[in-house]
């Protein structure tokens, strides 16, 4: 009987190269999705307690084949708190079309014309990839990124949407020197708020890895659900706040250690 390795098993490492979506439980869960924008109803009066807003702009784009309606909760939410938010305004996000990235650029540069100051960017899934890559364009303009559940790392097809990106956007996913840009952060303080729960997007394409003005922010979300789920909106207006010069790493002491996670890359896999 050969002798019994005395060697520890090596831990997975997050590579780009997992291809896994997430499982059908996961894709099950996402019927959550209502539950979450009851509770969000139901936690209005506690948000509305955050720390006003400074009236900065926020361009908010909305996720993939979706349209500005359905991020009408989250603009509203960021609006109460006093931010001039403003929708994508292109319709259904089909994926960036000819002329989709330039209308973004645009309207950024109009919105911080009209405001005299940069813009906020918040994009829900791939909307997520428009806010980082115009903030990469555009840095001047840009105040700060805010991303929920947005596949920017990690193989392209740990999603169980990449065949409908597909169809939508006539372009094919997998292009390597693509994906290496796509991965690297922007030069302004970026957030990613993502779900291991997140039934269509798997988590580990939602990391940051070790930087200086770059977090992730761990919250117990659906994807289809997390522009309405009330932590996430908590960790979106905290994010927001901040004022410019002044951005540090979420903290999740207190009580917010409960509902909260916060980890690098690094950090995760050293934790198990």
């Amino acid at each position: 009987m050969p002798a019994r390795s005395t060697r520890p098993t090596a831990r997975r490492p997050f590579a780009h190269d997992d291809p896994r979506p997430p499982g059908p439980l996961l894709m099950l869960l996402e019927g959550r999705a209502p539950l979450e924008y009851a509770a969000l109803v139901a936690a209005t009066p506690w948000l509305r307690r955050l720390p006003r807003g400074d009236s900065h702009p926020v361009l908010v784009f909305p996720g993939m084949a979706a349209n500005d309606l359905t991020t009408m909760p989250l603009r509203r939410f960021l609006r109460g708190l006093g931010y001039a938010t403003r929708p994508w305004g292109q319709g259904a996000n089909l994926g960036p079309r000819q002329g989709v990235l330039k209308r973004c650029a645009d309207d950024i540069k109009a919105l911080a014309d009209r405001h005299g100051e940069p813009v906020s960017l918040v994009g829900w899934s791939l909307g997520g990839l428009y806010a980082r890559e115009m903030a990469k364009e555009m840095p001047d303009l840009v105040r700060c990124v805010v991303t929920l559940g947005t596949p920017f790392t990690g193989h392209p097809k740990a999603t169980n949407a990449w065949r409908i990106y597909e169809l939508l956007s006539r372009s094919k996913v997998g292009d390597a020197e693509l994906m290496a840009e796509i991965r690297k952060p922007p030069p302004v303080p970026t957030t990613s708020i993502y779900s291991r729960s997140d039934g269509i997007v798997s988590w580990r394409c939602s990391l940051n890895d070790a930087g200086p003005l770059v977090e992730n922010i761990e919250v117990p979300a659906s994807h289809v659900g997390m522009g309405t789920n009330p932590l996430a909106l908590y960790a979106v207006a905290d994010r927001l706040a901040q004022p410019i010069g002044q951005w540090r790493r979420f903290d999740v002491s207190g009580a917010r250690r409960f509902f909260f996670r916060t980890a690098l890359p690094d950090a995760m896999a050293t934790a198990g």
